[in-house]
């Protein structure tokens, strides 16, 4: 209750934290919403566009039956694509974190527990990974692997991959503190064993640390998503993504900067509120970072005095 109360009391935590679950609900309840509204993101509606393909009205074609107005050359709903694209930048982002934790967490503890050469290998493979052009070669990776296989599932193993070397090493680098602590100590001349260990008392204290990397990590896999369906290696049409429509709408910026704006706002919004929902979550979870009442300005050389 206590990492709740002081959570609580950051007002950008707290906004950031609402703008998320917003948006979650609204990615989960996507073909209800669209249901509702009477248009999905796949409905091709001529009628809206011009003769030159562009939507018909101001600011994209916003009007009373299409809230964010429509795509260009197809005229399907924008707030349609938006909200199914919520669907998809969730779910990438969210998988593909889980797999970069699962496995960093995995790899940092053994090496950071184990010492020795485990630990000198395994730094040298994070080394070389961490310096690795990881976005060249998942356009590359993207580019060849056959249509056949799941290009949603494709693109959350690559990101996941990718994402794994910096929590291995954050990871290591706690474990390298903590096993040095009384209670590890202690347990080890328990006759517990490394799996014991490793389990039992290193995993629950960093279990903060790996929630709050991981709320920075799911922001930056939804980022990698739309920059690959922007550069058009990502999900296949016509499956919703912020990044294909941020990168179709580039072409249509100097006719109607209008398309946009909502994708990439959205794209934005995501990104920054879970940025600021790691912040907080850190603050809240570190007693030490907490907010403190401030303290007089004799309180330093009280200190000091005392010390002394």
């Amino acid at each position: 209750m206590s990492v709740l109360r002081r959570l609580l009391r950051d007002p950008w935590a707290v906004v950031a934290a609402i703008v998320v679950v917003l948006f979650a609900a609204a990615a989960a309840a996507a073909p209800l919403i669209t249901g509702l509204t009477g248009h999905d993101p796949f409905t091709y509606d001529l009628d809206a566009l011009d003769g030159t393909g562009a939507p018909q009205g101001a600011f994209g074609g916003v009007s009373a039956q299409h809230w964010f107005g429509v795509e260009p050359l197809t005229g399907r709903d924008l707030f349609a694509i938006v909200l199914w694209g919520a669907r998809t930048s969730f779910t990438v982002g969210v998988l593909a974190t889980a797999v970069s934790v699962s496995l960093g967490t995995a790899v940092g503890l053994i090496a950071g527990y184990a010492g020795g050469w485990t630990d000198r290998v395994v730094s040298r493979i994070v080394d070389v990974m961490l310096g690795f052009p990881s976005l060249i070669f998942m356009i590359s990776l993207t580019a060849i692997v056959a249509a056949s296989f799941p290009r949603p599932l494709l693109i959350v193993l690559v990101i996941g991959f990718f994402g794994w070397p910096a929590v291995a090493r954050v990871v290591r680098g706690q474990v390298l503190s903590l096993k040095q602590r009384s209670f590890v100590l202690a347990a080890q001349a328990m006759g517990a064993g490394p799996f014991d260990v490793m389990r039992r008392q290193l995993l629950p204290n960093l279990a903060a640390t790996v929630v709050v990397y991981a709320t920075i990590l799911v922001p930056a896999a939804i980022g990698t998503e739309a920059a690959l369906s922007f550069l058009g290696v990502g999900v296949p049409p016509p499956t919703p993504s912020w990044g294909r429509s941020i990168g179709d709408a580039i072409s249509w910026f100097s006719v109607d900067p209008a398309y946009v704006a909502f994708p990439g706002g959205a794209l934005f919004l995501v990104t920054l509120a879970f940025n600021l929902l790691g912040d907080g979550l850190r603050d809240a979870l570190d007693p030490r970072l907490a907010r403190r009442r401030p303290r007089s300005a004799v309180a330093p050389v009280v200190e000091e005095a005392v010390t002394r």
